[in-house]
Order: C-alpha cells, then sequence, then structure tokens
C-alpha cells in the first residue's frame, strides 16, 4: 500500500512517515499543497493524509481538484480546527474521513487501516449502528425511519462515537476530539451530554436495543446489537 503525506510542518510529516513505514506502508511526503496536488494527480496512492492550512493550495482545494479529476482515492483530514462547520466542509468538498490535531499515531494507523479496508464505492457520506443513521452531508439523524434532533455538540458527539462503535472510548478522549481546546469543560460534562444522546436516540425507541454503552471505569461505547 502507498500513501501520500501532505503536511507543511515537517516533525510531523516525517514522523508521521516514519510510523507508517515500521507499519509496512510506502509513504512519500509533500509539504506543499501543490506539491501534493501534483503527486496525488499523476501517481497511484492508496490513500492521502492531507492537512488542511498548506502554503499553495489548501487541503480543501486539493480535495476539490480531485474529486472534479474523478480521483476517488480515500482521503483523511488532518486538521487543528475541530468546529463541526470545519470538518462538515471537509466531508462536503470530498474527504472521507478526519483527525484532530493533536493526534496519538496508534488513532492515525487505525484511522488509516480502516479506509484502505473501505470498498472503492462505499459512500463516506453516512454513517450507522443498528437502525441508527447519520448523514454528515445534510447535518441528518435519524433512528427507525424518525428523524433527531441534536445540538452541534450532540451531532459532534455521536458521530465520533460512531466512526467508532464498538470501540470503548474514554472521556479523556471524547473531550480530545468532541471539544475545543478552550472549551469549559467541567468533570461531569461528557456525562451530561452522553445522557442527552440516550434521551434522543435509546430512551424514547423502547422497543430497539439501547446503542449507547457506559463502561464503568472506562468510558463509553456504541454498540452495534448482537456484537
Amino acid at each position: 500500500m502507498r500513501i501520500l503525506i501532505v503536511e507543511d510542518e515537517h516533525k510531523i510529516a516525517n514522523s508521521i512517515k516514519q510510523g507508517l513505514q515500521q507499519e509496512g506502508y510506502i509513504s512519500d511526503v509533500a509539504y506543499t499543497g501543490t506539491e501534493g496536488y501534483d503527486l496525488a494527480s499523476s501517481e497511484p496512492y492508496d490513500l492521502i493524509i492531507l492537512d488542511l492550512m498548506l502554503p499553495g493550495l489548501t487541503g480543501l482545494e486539493i480535495t476539490t481538484k480531485l474529486r472534479q479529476a474523478e480521483n476517488h482515492i480515500p482521503i483523511l483530514i488532518l486538521t487543528a480546527k475541530n468546529e463541526l462547520e470545519d470538518k462538515l466542509r471537509g466531508f462536503d468538498y470530498g474527504a472521507d474521513d478526519y483527525l484532530t490535531k493533536p493526534f496519538a499515531f496508534t488513532e492515525l494507523l487505525a484511522r488509516t487501516r480502516a479506509l484502505l479496508r473501505r470498498p472503492k464505492n462505499l459512500s463516506s457520506e453516512e454513517l450507522t449502528c443498528s437502525d441508527l443513521t447519520m448523514n454528515i452531508k445534510t447535518f441528518t439523524v435519524t433512528r427507525n425511519g424518525q428523524t433527531i434532533d441534536l445540538s452541534k455538540t450532540e451531532f459532534s458527539l455521536l458521530e465520533y462515537l460512531l466512526r467508532n462503535k464498538n470501540t470503548v472510548i474514554t472521556k479523556e478522549r471524547l473531550i480530545e476530539h468532541v471539544w475545543n481546546y478552550d472549551a469549559d469543560i467541567l468533570p461531569n460534562t461528557v456525562e451530561v451530554y452522553i445522557g442527552y444522546l440516550r434521551s434522543k436516540i435509546d430512551k424514547p425507541f423502547r422497543h430497539q436495543p439501547r446503542l449507547i454503552k457506559t463502561i464503568r471505569g472506562f468510558g463509553y461505547k456504541l454498540e452495534e446489537p448482537n456484537v
């Protein structure tokens, strides 16, 4: 598998390259958006790890140009911007997944493997768990065909749980990936928002399995029934 890393921070780019090579992936690095686009449009890569803020072409401009050229190589966006609107813009432009800086290499590796396993024709617009469906592009959530209204934070929290379904997620990890760095996070903030989600996606659907599980001493898990 051959991966292109487009990142202008040399230390981050080289660290990712080294880590991926240790896992057996062939990796190339571009430090500018222009160089990244030239490589992505001319070489056969299996995945692009793409920063948003780049000299030359931005990450969103690269994504747009590739998709307009019918190049559907999976794109994993790296961004220090963790506002919901920024994430949605990335998906709207054609990205397949995102990872907010700073991140652990183990999570980057897990997302890389997931994207490389994905069938080429699989749409990245919908995330599902049982009868719960989230459409990233239209910012809608339904369960059992019923529309569920969520706040921006609730949507972002549920999105992260869906992207990591059947995996236990700690409170600390949820805070890192759902809330801004300067957000006023109280000790029970995560519990409060998990409660909000339960009241909307579990409690009203008494005849369906409960999807959000508390793993005492560890965190939370959005669990596919019978898994």
